[in-house]
């Protein structure tokens, strides 16, 4: 009887082992760091004031929202929507994509060659002029 139940208790335990293994090793990494901003900027449908800033982003999580907290001044929670990603060499460095239009600032895209990856955001479509902000304070933390 005792022979069964270890084999069970085995059984049990490697179907688990193997269940979870793909999902593990499918999960890709979270990013998180802090950025500064200068002036007001618009991400998505969210109008940003000028401060300090915390990011976290987790494609593994099914969802394409970008969480940003303002950290100066009053804190603020923001929820941003990605519009989609794509991939960024190590070499381009992390930053933020800027496009001014009659409308104001937007943030485009947000670079994060840390982890290998480039976050898209809608800008409204106007004749626009391209900037590139380099992000001299931003750091990534690649976590979970």
């Amino acid at each position: 009887m005792k022979s069964i139940r270890n084999y069970v208790y085995a059984a049990i335990l490697a179907a688990s082992a193997l269940n979870l293994a793909p999902s593990l090793a499918s999960a890709q990494e979270a990013a998180r760091g802090k950025f500064t901003l200068t002036r007001e900027v618009h991400l998505g449908g969210a109008k940003l004031p000028a401060g300090d800033y915390d990011f976290a982003f987790d494609p593994g999580s099914g969802s394409s929202m970008l969480n940003l907290t303002k950290l100066s001044g009053n804190l603020t929670r923001f929820l941003v929507l990605v519009s989609n990603t794509g991939d960024a060499k190590a070499t381009d460095g992390s930053r933020l994509v800027l496009e001014s239009t009659p409308q104001g600032v937007y943030v485009s895209a947000m670079q994060l060659s840390e982890i290998g990856m480039t976050l898209h955001f809608a800008v409204p479509s106007h004749a626009t002029e391209r900037q590139i902000a380099k992000a001299g304070t931003a750091t990534v933390a690649q976590g979970q």
